[in-house]
């Protein structure tokens, strides 16, 4: 399946089979990885990494899976390149791609992505936008494909996300709905992920079978799920918002009675940072700790099946 040259902007870009194939393909780099296999297949070419929003998992995961690839690595923070600022968000596209092989994009406005990708001859990757994080989900599908592994696919799998509408369930809902994941989405009324990607995860799952769903009660939301999945209250950007949003969602505590209702082979997934004592119980958080850490080290071999098919 040949993806040279393809942006990653969002899951709903791809088809289903090839977001299976890099699935499958991550999983194969993460075998090889632990064996001590190398994979050196892009060397003498270099990552332009662009970091308007701070972030630990997606800097280290993508700094160390462009060296496990062979890649050198070039790291911009927003105070020195301030994008969209100091000069357009095109003219910043043009200059990197005479410079770099591919070029990682973690920022706020969407938009500014989807205008770097549209004004560069070089593959871009979404590292993480207000609207969307597809690399996340892309760990998050290669975990659960790990954990129900005696399954021959995701279909018969019911997830239920359980908090804010935000860029992870958007994305969560598109990648669910392409491996053919039942999905709930469980919220409090205003706060539902955005219809667009609502939508899109709807019409993708009319082809593979799947279920997308927006749930306002977490009991009935979680009843039956195989994954438990949770994200912060406050998304960055939302800091003035977080007081009023911990009273909101504070029936939406990801916790033993809650999860009293899922089903009895259930995991938990949590895309990290976690706040303990919000939006999951410490007790929780560690009782399910080797997966959502295994979740955190997906991040690695997802993103480098990614690198690795499109540069």
């Amino acid at each position: 399946m040949r993806l040279k040259g393809r942006h990653f902007i969002d899951l709903a870009d791809f088809t289903s089979e090839e977001i299976n194939f890099l699935i499958m393909r991550a999983k194969e780099l993460k075998r090889q990885t632990r064996a001590g296999i190398k994979h050196f297949n892009h060397q003498h070419k270099t990552l332009v990494l662009i970091f308007s929003k701070p972030s630990l998992r997606t800097r280290v995961s993508f700094e160390v899976g462009a060296y496990q690839l062979g890649m050198n690595t070039l790291t911009l923070k927003q105070d020195e390149i301030n994008l969209g600022v100091r000069e357009t968000v095109a003219d910043t596209a043009r200059v990197l791609e005479r410079y770099g092989d591919c070029v990682m994009i973690r920022t706020f406005a969407h938009a500014d992505v989807e205008e770097f990708a549209q004004n560069s001859t070089i593959p871009v990757i979404n590292g993480l936008t207000d609207n969307s994080h597809p690399c996340q989900i892309m760990a998050d599908l290669l975990t659960i494909r790990e954990h129900f592994k005696e399954l021959k696919s995701f279909k018969g799998l019911k997830l239920a996300y359980v908090g804010d509408g935000n860029n992870v369930a958007n994305s969560l809902m598109v990648g669910c709905a392409h491996v053919g994941i039942d999905v709930n989405i469980v919220c409090p009324q205003g706060y539902e992920p955005m219809e667009s990607y609502m939508n899109k995860a709807r019409e993708i799952a009319e082809k593979t079978g799947a279920n997308v769903n927006v749930v306002n009660d977490p009991a009935v939301g979680v009843q039956g799920a195989n994954i438990v999945y949770t994200d912060v209250w406050a998304s960055m950007g939302q800091e003035a918002e977080q007081q009023a949003r911990k009273t909101v969602f504070a029936p939406y505590q990801v916790n033993g009675e809650l999860l009293f209702g899922a089903a009895v082979n259930h995991i938990v997934l949590h895309c990290l940072p976690a706040h303990r004592g919000e939006e999951i119980t410490h007790e929780v958080l560690e009782r399910h700790s080797a997966t959502i850490f295994e979740q955190a080290e997906n991040r690695l071999h997802a993103q480098k099946a990614v690198m690795n098919e499109i540069i």
